[in-house]
Parts: structure tokens; C-alpha cells; sequence
């Protein structure tokens, strides 16, 4: 029904989203020294070195989450073909997507709000401004 591609979820898809965190003085001095010491390129380089190290100490948590709650994990694009199905065979699509969740430009918010029920992303949801609008009331 859904042009659906999945995606490794450690790989760029397209882009990365900016994450800020707050650390003491000594942590953040303890990440300069290992940069200065040439262990990581930058600070950034440490920080996603040290969360997938930990998304992989839980990765089986991870499945069994995603598998538990029915959610797609990596890539999910719907386009204007996809959605017009859904609403002639009388279908509402829940999206449920750990990644990022894309609605294709040629997508109206009429056509939209006809198809979709609800819309749960955690990570990245991308739509036109219009669309997000029509959908802000059945996002999870």
C-alpha cells in the first residue's frame, strides 16, 4: 500500500538533526582532553561515538519495543499516490515511525487529513508547513 523504504537507522538519511546537551565543567573538560589527545575528531565525533555505543548495549530493548508497538523503524515516504489508495479502499493510516516519517510535497492537507489518522514520529517528520498544520491535531 505504502511506498515504504527502510533504512539502516544509524545512516544519514538525508540529513542529521542538531542535538544540544548541557554537561558540567569537568565532563566537558574530560571531552576536550580526549580530543586534544586525538582519541575523537571534535566533540561531536565523541557524543555520537557514545550514543550508539549505548543504543547498541540496548539494542535488544529496542527491537522488542519497536516490534511490541508496530513501528517502523528507518524510512517512511508517503506521496500522493499512496494516500488517494488508502482513501479509496476506505483505509485511515496510523504512521508510526522511529526515524523519520516523510510526506511528499504533492500531498494536499485535504488529502491528508482524508487519510490519516494519526501521526507518531520519534525522530524526524517531514511535511509541507500546510500539511503539518492540517495534521497538528492527530499528531501522538
Amino acid at each position: 500500500m505504502t511506498n515504504t523504504k527502510l533504512a539502516d537507522p544509524r545512516t544519514r538519511i538525508g540529513e542529521t538533526e542538531k542535538m544540544t546537551i548541557n554537561l558540567g565543567v569537568v565532563d566537558l573538560g574530560q571531552v576536550d582532553l580526549l580530543v586534544q589527545e586525538g582519541f575523537y575528531s571534535n566533540r561531536s565525533d565523541l557524543i555520537r561515538t557514545a550514543v550508539r555505543n549505548l543504543l547498541a548495549t540496548h539494542a535488544d530493548t529496542l527491537r522488542q519495543t519497536v516490534a511490541r508497538r508496530m513501528l517502523m523503524l528507518g524510512l517512511q515516504h508517503l506521496n500522493r499516490t499512496d494516500l488517494e489508495r488508502a482513501v479509496a479502499a476506505g483505509q485511515r493510516l496510523n504512521i508510526q515511525v522511529v526515524g523519520l516519517a516523510r510526506i511528499a510535497d504533492d500531498v494536499t492537507p485535504e488529502l491528508a487529513l482524508a487519510a490519516i489518522e494519526s501521526v507518531s514520529v520519534l525522530g524526524v517528520f517531514q511535511a509541507s508547513p500546510e500539511v503539518r498544520r492540517a495534521l497538528a491535531g492527530r499528531m501522538v
